[in-house]
């Protein structure tokens, strides 16, 4: 037996325009110029108005999009975006960068090494192995098996140890060691032998556990040297870089990716001034070659004219789209950064953390009206360059927490008062949880000792007995 039946259902379709603005919202500034070059590579309407360029023209021709029509007629528009005044010099990028990275680094360094096109190759693999902080955390033999399938280089486990030693006498030191026992080894061997030396690497080959565990008692006793002696030689092993992939001219981590900040905020005679001077998009217009078919084919009733014009259409509609997506990233974003620098107005005047108010996504989404999600890609992979430093628009998200008067605070102020805790602290008898809470609490904050923990862990603090200095 049939049944029928009827059903409603209620779907929600988002329009180009409206598809095109959501991913470029995302996009920081660098990668929209990138995204906006890949546009005009694909599209062959749209060209890029160069400044000037009509005044070499001898008759130049306006085109009216209007002249030629469909059933669809096509839409009249402007294809460009006023993102700055031609009169004026293209703004310039503040940016972050290096002229190398920390492999490319290594790997001229292995350029200069006399080895085999074999030997070159399996030691290039191993540099292409090591994490950011110069750390070789791969297996050996799982090396070996993806030189072997990935690269189609057989090797040995022997060889691949030999071309490891190769690349740990690389600078900087430590580099491609396997754990933090190892990368300090590396370091410590290459100083001058001393007796403050010859103890610190007695403690880190033989005593390693008990030096990280800070049971000094048992290394001295075990060692049988004095407390000044296990001083010396903890001053020379805390002088060691346990990150050596982070720590060449600066660190390399942040040098792997270059930084231009989508906002500039200015503070003169008491007013904070939000622009967007770097955001720098071409103009576009209609290719004349492009144009001259449209013109064409509305006076015209052959197919392939038509069919022609038809292609074109398509290709402006698309070039609208963009456009218009532009210009609307544009004015999301300055809204919403505009929302964040209000909201955190008393911050953005001197730059102190204590002034920065609990504030989640929810607060700028209900001042500007635009949903949640937008605002988190807006806030996702874009900066802001402030008169005090250059922040993450993560940065200045925060949750909140009751003082004792009953006022909310940021969680960023709470973890600024433990940190403050812990550095005036006597090293000799560190506090405890229990005892950072009983601070917090003479400075007003109301914290449970879980939370203390938490915040703890989130700084990279260790526990009271690991932090006991001698």
């Amino acid at each position: 037996m049939l049944k029928q039946g009827l059903e409603l259902k209620q779907t929600q379709k988002l329009s180009p325009l409206q598809i095109q603005t959501i991913k470029l919202i995302e996009l920081p500034i660098q990668e929209l110029e990138q995204r906006i070059r890949k546009e005009l590579e694909e599209n062959p309407v749209l060209d890029e108005d160069q400044p000037g360029e009509r005044e070499e023209d001898e008759a130049p021709r306006e085109v009216s999009l209007s002249e030629f029509k469909e059933d669809d007629s096509i839409p009249s528009y402007r294809l460009r975006s006023d993102n700055y005044n031609s009169k004026d010099e293209r703004p310039q990028y503040s940016t972050f960068s290096v002229k190398e990275s920390f492999t490319e680094n290594l790997q001229e360094q292995l350029g200069y090494r006399s080895l085999t096109e074999h030997q070159y190759a399996v030691a290039s693999f191993i540099i292409g192995s090591l994490d950011d902080d110069g750390y070789l955390r791969r297996d050996i033999d799982s090396i070996v098996d993806d030189l072997s399938f990935r690269a189609n280089i057989e090797t040995t486990e022997e060889e691949v140890l030999e071309m490891l030693k190769v690349v740990q006498e690389f600078d900087p030191a430590g580099v491609g060691a396997r754990d933090l026992r190892e990368c300090l080894l590396l370091q410590i061997r290459l100083l001058k032998k001393t007796p403050e030396v010859e103890h610190a690497v007695k403690i880190l080959t033989n005593y390693f556990n008990e030096f990280t565990n800070k049971h000094f008692s048992k290394i001295m006793s075990r060692m049988n040297i004095s407390e000044a002696e296990l001083k010396a030689a903890m001053a020379k092993i805390l002088k060691l870089n346990p990150s050596p992939g982070g720590q060449i001219d600066g660190s390399y981590a942040d040098q792997a990716q270059q930084i231009v900040p989508d906002f500039v905020l200015e503070y003169r005679d008491g007013e904070l001034n939000l622009s967007m001077p770097r955001f720098s998009v071409p103009e576009l217009k209609v290719n004349k070659k492009y144009a001259d078919i449209l013109i064409e084919a509305a006076n015209s009733s052959e197919r392939e004219k038509k069919e022609a014009a038809a292609f074109v259409k398509k290709k402006l509609d698309s070039a609208k789209w963009f456009v218009e997506a532009i210009k609307q990233r544009h004015n999301t974003l300055s809204s919403t950064m505009q929302a964040i620098v209000d909201y955190q107005r008393e911050y953005f005047i001197d730059g102190d953390e204590t002034h920065l108010k609990p504030m989640v996504l929810k607060d700028i989404a209900e001042k500007t009206g635009f949903d949640i999600s937008t605002i988190s890609r807006v806030v996702n992979s874009k900066y802001i360059e402030t008169h005090f430093g250059i922040y993450s628009l993560k940065y200045f998200f925060s949750e909140g927490l009751e003082n004792q008067d009953g006022e909310e605070v940021s969680t960023r102020e709470l973890k600024k008062a433990l940190l403050d805790c812990v550095e005036n602290e006597d090293k000799h008898k560190p506090l405890t949880d229990d005892e950072l809470v009983e601070e917090m609490t003479r400075k007003g904050y109301k914290v449970a000792r879980r939370t203390i923990a938490k915040y703890r862990d989130q700084l990279g603090i260790p526990k009271a007995r690991l932090r006991k200095e001698l």
